[in-house]
């Protein structure tokens, strides 16, 4: 029996390129517009589009329960703007994040923002098993600032180092894009789906 993944549907954005991702690599798929339905879920996958407040106006309402699920061994991916609601709160917006992972999200800092384009992410996760290019797809202009170790990934943008791939219990958190980054991406959540099958 395939996966059923929860994706939430912030009502900003287009869900369309991360849930065929998904769909390909195995996964059942439901959308949901009313987060009450994430105490329901089996894996939730929170999207990369939008801005934080924005992102999370839906959500504080079950905050409180997403958080103890999502600690409590519930697996997650969160992606982009999707990762960085998973912080206390972040510098772009004054709602407070889910506060899975301690710290705040920061400005990137560089000579030119947003970055956007590919860049390389080291790592020696399980997630990155098989993937040949290490070479993912960036859109941002935060970035996590971690409070407690839960960095395992790193990219190299402008001569600085940053932290771009996390991971605390069973929830994943990418500052990259995988369902935009072809085959490697495509490779990522297959062995998160998998890794996600291993939990339940």
């Amino acid at each position: 029996m395939p996966l059923r993944i929860t994706l939430t549907d912030y009502g900003v954005g287009n869900l369309y390129s991360i849930r065929r991702s998904l769909e390909n690599c195995g996964a059942k798929v439901d959308v949901i517009r009313d987060m009450s339905g994430l105490k329901d879920a089996e894996c939730i996958v929170f999207p990369g589009v939008g801005a934080f407040d924005k992102t999370m106006e839906k959500l504080l309402p079950h905050r409180d329960e997403v958080r103890d699920m999502l600690l409590s061994g519930t697996p997650a991916l969160g992606i982009c703007i999707g990762m960085q609601i998973l912080y206390e709160g972040s510098a772009e917006g004054s709602s407070p994040g889910l506060g899975v992972f301690k710290g705040k999200v920061v400005p990137l800092e560089g000579e030119v923002i947003p970055h956007m384009g590919w860049n390389q992410v080291v790592s020696g996760d399980p997630l990155m098993s098989g993937v040949a290019d290490n070479n993912f797809y960036f859109a941002h202009s935060f970035r996590g600032s971690p409070e407690e170790d839960i960095t395992i990934g790193t990219t190299e943008y402008e001569g600085t180092t940053i932290p771009t791939f996390f991971r605390k219990a069973n929830t994943y958190g990418t500052q990259f894009h995988p369902e935009k980054s072809s085959d490697s991406g495509m490779t990522v959540l297959r062995n998160f789906i998998r890794f996600a099958e291993s939990v339940l």
